[in-house]
């Protein structure tokens, strides 16, 4: 099976699963924006496979109403740790990528109705 992320982070030189060099095999973060129609998937079946990829250590599904931001991340014993953001003073700490990212920043000029 095949996923397709909305953002991927890839340490040094990405490697691709074929000639087509559309599937990155070794991220390291991946980010996911749900919507209604896909947020079901979203949260289950690509959870559990991004769970499954040896190089990947950190992933986020972004809800785009109202603010909310699921931070998983895996542990040195391999277990996976959720962190949730609902606030826009939150700021999110990659540890593998030794950076963090403030929620206002997701959310930056969304109108909200």
């Amino acid at each position: 099976m095949v996923a397709y992320p909305d953002v991927t982070v890839v340490c040094g030189d990405p490697e691709f699963l074929d000639g087509r060099r559309d599937v990155i095999k070794n991220p390291i973060v991946l980010v996911e924006v749900l919507s209604p129609s896909t947020q079901n998937y979203d949260r289950g079946e690509k959870a559990t496979l991004y769970r499954m990829m040896p190089s990947l250590r950190e992933f986020l599904l972004v809800r785009q109403e109202p603010v909310f931001v699921e931070h998983n991340r895996r542990l040195p014993d391999g277990t996976w740790q959720v962190i949730v953001h609902e606030a826009m003073t939150d700021s999110i700490r990659f540890e593998s990528i030794g950076c963090s990212l403030p929620v206002d920043e997701i959310y930056f000029d969304i109108e909200r109705y």
